[in-house]
């Protein structure tokens, strides 16, 4: 079972890949003074939480002052992979909460047995619980992480001008022109 972490006093929150565009490996960092996690995601989850953060601050009140993008702290070695994020605002201290949830593989079997009707124990589920991560970001991290995420998106492949999915450098088989 992997380790579960709460930081209440965030000072590093980023997002960050290694690897060439189409074989990159995502990554966000959230730590304090005492500890830094890396975990690891995919890009669209990475884009998905930025776009989320982005509205989040537009509700605000007050405007985070202009951010600038922050690498990843080396040495980058994920605890777990990203399954589920959630995120909340708490307006009154101005903070973002993130709960981001580990991913537990699925056991085909256990699925068979879900979709034949087979009944649980009766003492509960024998499912492991993956571990968690709960963060309260600042504003001023929130913006960063933004500003980040999109410096990361612009670094990786070209989309295609009619279907949009990215090109790869040996060539792309549009279903356009199917």
């Amino acid at each position: 079972m992997s380790d579960s972490f709460e930081f209440r006093e965030v000072t590093h929150f980023t997002t960050g890949a290694i690897g060439e565009p189409g074989q990159r490996v995502f990554y966000l960092q959230v730590g304090d003074e005492h500890a830094v996690v890396t975990v690891r995601l995919e890009k669209q989850q990475v884009k998905a939480l930025a776009q989320f953060l982005k509205g989040v601050l537009d509700d605000l009140p007050s405007t985070p002052e202009p951010a600038s993008a922050v690498p990843l702290i080396s040495p980058t070695v994920a605890e777990w992979t990203v399954g589920q994020i959630a995120v909340g605002v708490d307006e009154a201290d101005a903070e973002v909460v993130l709960v981001i949830e580990e991913l537990i593989p699925v056991d085909e079997d256990d699925e068979l047995d879900d979709d034949l009707g087979l009944e649980e124990d009766l003492l509960g589920s024998d499912e492991p619980e993956g571990a968690k991560i709960r963060a309260h970001i600042g504003v001023g991290h929130a913006a960063s992480f933004i500003v980040t995420s999109d410096e990361l998106m612009t670094q990786g492949r070209p989309p295609c001008r009619l279907c949009g999915q990215p090109l790869d450098p040996e060539g792309h088989a549009c279903p356009r022109l199917n």
